[in-house]
C-alpha cells in the first residue's frame, strides 16, 4: 500500500500534539465558564448544557474532566484558576445530584437507571481520577502542578466516590446494543482493577462469556467506523489492560488496521455502511489519535504511530478541534515527549471484506467502494465530489436492487447478484375463522409464484476510474431507474446543455455522456439513457438523496447498460 503524500516532511514532535490539545482544551473550558448553569436554586446548578440545551450528567462529565485538566496543567492559561475550584464543585454538585442510589445515571434522552451510560460516564472520570492520584503520589509532575494537591483532596474524593459508586451500578446490568456490552464489561474490568474488587471483575466475565463480535476483517457487528469502531476499541484496550492479556486489544489492532483502508480523499471516514447513527456522516477520525498512539508505541506499528500524526495534520488543515485527550497526555509524559518520523495512511490499494460485505479500492485522489445487501451499493469519491448509485424499481414488495450475494472474480471485478422472487396469495383452501384481513394467518396462504426478476452489477476498476455493468432479465416491460446522486458538485454539463445546480434537482438525460463538476473537480459519466421518466416509483419507494443533484437512467426492462466513470480536474 502506498502512503499519503505527507505534506510537512519534517520530523515530528508529539509535543506539537500536547501543545494543541491544551490551546483547544483551554478554548473548551471558556465555552464552559459561559454556559455552565450557575444559578442558585435552579434543579440544573452545575450542569452544563449539550448544544441542544439539555443538561444531563453525561455532557457535564465530559465538561468538568477539561476543567480538571485545564486547572492542573502548568501549560494552560487556567492553571490554578481559583474560579476553575468552584465550577469544578458546581459541576460535581449536579453530577452527584444525578447519581441513583445504586450508583447509575439516566441519559435523560432516552435511557433511564442505564448501566451503559453509567460505563460512558465513568470511561470519561477514569482518567482524571487516574491523574489526580498519581499527583498525590508525586507522580505526572512534568506537565501536571503538584503544587495544587491540596486543593484537589475534596475534588479527588468525590470523583472516587462518584467512579466508585458507578462501577458498582453496573452489576445491575442490563444493555441495548452490541458495544453496550464492552462498554459495561471493560469498565467492571477496569474498575475491578483500581478498587481491588472481584466481584466487579465477575460481573464483566459474565459479558465476555459470549465472545468478542469483531470478524476476521477487524469488522464489529454495528459497522460504525464513524464512532462505535473507536468505543469498541477503547473497550477492548482497557480489556487488555485491566486483565494484563493483550489478546483482547488484538481485535483493536485488527480494526484500526482496517480502518486504514476507510479514509477517503478528503480525510474523512467512509461511514455509508454503518448501521447506527454515523451513517453518511461527515466525520474526521480525530477521535481514533490514541488508539494509533497507545498500539503503535506498544506493539511496534510504525503505521500507527504515522497515522497518529496524520490525524493532527487533519486537525491543522481542516480548523477542527484537536481530540480531547489532554488528560491522558499528562498521564503518559513520555508520549508528550516522543518524536515520531512519518505520517500518513494508505491510499493505494484494492481490499475486499468479504465477511463485512464490503471492498475498498483508492487509487490517489479517487475511491470507490462497492457494499453487499445495500440499495446504495456504489460510492465514488474524488476529494469534493461524492456520487452513490443505486438500481431502483418496483417488483412486487421489491423497491430497490440489494444484492444477496457478492464475490470478487479474478479480474478483480465485484459481482453483485438479486434475484427477486415474484409471488401472488391465493385463497384459502377452507372458510378462514374471521373475515378480518389483520387476524387471518395470510402466512399459511398458498401462493402463485413468479416470475422472477433477475439482477446482476458488476463493478470494475478502470483507469483513472471504475466501469458498472448492470443487466436485468426475467421480466418484460418493468420501468426502472439507476440513480446516480451527485452531492459536491454545481453545475451539470453534456454535448446539449450545462445547467446549474444546488443539491435538490432531478435530471433524466437522454443520450451522451456527462460532466458533474465544481470549481475544482469532475466526475464524466456515461453514457445516459432516458427511456422513461417514472423516477418516483411506487409506493414505499426510497427517498432522493436529500441535498443531492440527482441524474436518472432510465430503461424498461429487460436491459443490460455499462456505465462508465471517470475522474479529472475541472477546466474553467
Amino acid at each position: 500500500m502506498n502512503y499519503h503524500d505527507n505534506e510537512f516532511p519534517e520530523d515530528i514532535k508529539m509535543y506539537e500534539h500536547y501543545e494543541q490539545m491544551v490551546k483547544d482544551t483551554d478554548a473548551r473550558v471558556k465555552k464552559t465558564l459561559r454556559i455552565q448553569n450557575m444559578h442558585k436554586g435552579s434543579a440544573y446548578y452545575g450542569a452544563v448544557p449539550e448544544d441542544s440545551g439539555i443538561y444531563q450528567a453525561k455532557s457535564t462529565i465530559y465538561k468538568l474532566t477539561a476543567l480538571i485538566a485545564a486547572y492542573v496543567n502548568k501549560d494552560s492559561l487556567f492553571r490554578g484558576d481559583f474560579e476553575l475550584i468552584r465550577r469544578i464543585n458546581a459541576c460535581l454538585d449536579y453530577i452527584e445530584a444525578c447519581q441513583h442510589e445504586n450508583g447509575l445515571f439516566d441519559y435523560v434522552t432516552c435511557n433511564f437507571f442505564s448501566a451503559p451510560d453509567t460505563a460512558f460516564c465513568i470511561k470519561k472520570l477514569v482518567p482524571t481520577y487516574e491523574l489526580l492520584k498519581a499527583m498525590r503520589n508525586g507522580d505526572c509532575g512534568k506537565y501536571a502542578d503538584l503544587s495544587l494537591n491540596e486543593t484537589l483532596d475534596t475534588i479527588f474524593k468525590r470523583i472516587d466516590n462518584i467512579v466508585c459508586s458507578g462501577a458498582k451500578g453496573l452489576l445491575q446490568g442490563g444493555f441495548h446494543t452490541p458495544n453496550h456490552r464492552w462498554a459495561i464489561a471493560s469498565m467492571l474490568a477496569y474498575c475491578g482493577m483500581l478498587f481491588n474488587d472481584p466481584s466487579l471483575t465477575e460481573g464483566a466475565n459474565a459479558y465476555l462469556a459470549e465472545g468478542i463480535d469483531c470478524n476476521e476483517d477487524g469488522e464489529f457487528s454495528e459497522k460504525s467506523a464513524g464512532n462505535y469502531n473507536r468505543i469498541n476499541n477503547d473497550a477492548m484496550i482497557l480489556l487488555s489492560e485491566a486483565f494484563k492479556d493483550d489478546s483482547y486489544e488484538q481485535y483493536a489492532i485488527r480494526n484500526l488496521r482496517m480502518m486504514l483502508t476507510y479514509f477517503e480523499p478528503d480525510d474523512s471516514v467512509f461511514t455509508a455502511n454503518s448501521t447506527r447513527f454515523d451513517k453518511d456522516r461527515l466525520i474526521f477520525p480525530k477521535d481514533y489519535y490514541l488508539e494509533y498512539l497507545k498500539m503503535g508505541l506498544r506493539h511496534d506499528i510504525p503505521e500507527f504511530l504515522d497515522m497518529a500524526n496524520r490525524i493532527f495534520e487533519i486537525v491543522r488543515e481542516k480548523g477542527i478541534s484537536s481530540p480531547d485527550f489532554l488528560t491522558q497526555m499528562m498521564l503518559n509524559p513520555q508520549w508528550i515527549d516522543l518524536d515520531h518520523i512519518g505520517s500518513g495512511y494508505p491510499t493505494d490499494y484494492s481490499v475486499f471484506y468479504k465477511g463485512s460485505s464490503i471492498a475498498r479500492t483508492r487509487r490517489g485522489d479517487l475511491s470507490f467502494t462497492v457494499l453487499g445487501g445495500k440499495s446504495n451499493f456504489l460510492y465514488v469519491h474524488n476529494r469534493s465530489i461524492k456520487l452513490e448509485m443505486k438500481v431502483a424499481g418496483s417488483f412486487c414488495e421489491h423497491r430497490a436492487f440489494k444484492s444477496e450475494t457478492m464475490e470478487r472474480r479474478d479480474d478483480g471485478a465485484y459481482v453483485l447478484k438479486q434475484t427477486m422472487r415474484g409471488w401472488y396469495y391465493l385463497p384459502f383452501s377452507e372458510k378462514p375463522e374471521t373475515s378480518d384481513w389483520w387476524k387471518m394467518d395470510n402466512a399459511s396462504r398458498e401462493k402463485k409464484l413468479g416470475p422472477d426478476m433477475h439482477i446482476e452489477v458488476v463493478v470494475k476498476e478502470a483507469e483513472n476510474g471504475v466501469d458498472v455493468d448492470v443487466k436485468t432479465s426475467g421480466v418484460n416491460g418493468a420501468p426502472w431507474r439507476i440513480e446516480l446522486a451527485f452531492s459536491g458538485i454545481d453545475r451539470i454539463s453534456n454535448d446539449h446543455m450545462s445547467i446549474p445546480v444546488h443539491g435538490d434537482e432531478v435530471l433524466v438525460l437522454r443520450d451522451s455522456s456527462f460532466e458533474a463538476l465544481n470549481k475544482e473537480d469532475v466526475l464524466s459519466v456515461g453514457p445516459a439513457f432516458g427511456k422513461h421518466e417514472f423516477t418516483e416509483g411506487k409506493e414505499d419507494s426510497e427517498a432522493k438523496n436529500p441535498g443531492s443533484a440527482t441524474v436518472y437512467l432510465t430503461d424498461y426492462t429487460p436491459f443490460e447498460h455499462t456505465i462508465s466513470i471517470r475522474n479529472g480536474k475541472a477546466i474553467l
